[in-house]
């Protein structure tokens, strides 16, 4: 099961639908702009992984650490429950991961800026069997160096086409964070670290079991 075949598929669709030539334009340009400027400040493997106040899907307030409870975990950052390559990849990793990482021990957490009825959306659309949680503000985010900081084109084309990032995020902000697999071991040390500036492509779940194997997780 991957996540490329489907976003293909869904990227075709999209080239197909309404937005007129320009807005499409624009998006291809701000996209293009992400993927030359490449990333810096990743965090290093080997270092302590992040910890911050987060929210869960109904609210609750929260930390990582509460969430994971000492386990080996896969946590996957994405950017919200606007976003159609979001909906495919969080789908496809509840398919593929959930249940053999439950086997293994292995905690399975899916984390984005955006507000926790985001969160509780993308988990009830989906029917998700992983936790599901809101960091407002991105803290994890910018300690990750995984914060995609919304360029004037970004933020021209989301008004033209009446997207306010501000209102669904939990902070107000229009940051969102790279799409983006991590792997923490129990120690809550960060072992595995893929990050992705095209939002169109996603870390495959066998990459994801692979690594896990690797690693001895």
């Amino acid at each position: 099961m991957t996540i490329a075949t489907p976003i293909a598929d869904q990227v075709a669709e999209m080239d197909n639908a309404t937005p007129p030539s320009a807005v499409k334009d624009a998006f291809a340009a701000a996209r293009q702009l992400k993927i030359d400027a490449g990333l810096d400040g990743l965090a290093k493997i080997g270092t302590r992984f992040p910890d911050g106040d987060l929210r869960t899907e109904t609210g609750e307030a929260t930390t990582f650490a509460d969430s994971v409870r000492d386990r080996p975990a896969v946590v996957i950052f994405y950017r919200g429950a606007w976003c159609p390559y979001c909906n495919i990849a969080l789908r496809t990793y509840n398919a593929a991961l959930a249940a053999p990482l439950a086997d293994r021990g292995v905690a399975l957490v899916a984390i984005s800026s955006q507000a926790p009825d985001g969160s509780k959306a993308m988990k009830d659309t989906h029917d998700l069997a992983f936790t599901v949680l809101s960091d407002s503000g991105s803290q994890l985010g910018r300690v990750l160096g995984i914060v995609n900081v919304a360029t004037p084109e970004e933020l021209a084309t989301n008004t033209m086409i009446g997207f306010d990032l501000a209102s669904m995020n939990g902070d107000g902000t229009t940051d969102i964070l790279f799409p983006t697999a991590a792997i923490v071991d129990g120690d809550g040390i960060l072992r595995f670290l893929d990050v992705h500036v095209d939002p169109t492509t996603r870390t495959e779940p066998a990459d994801i079991l692979h690594a896990l194997n690797q690693l001895g997780l």
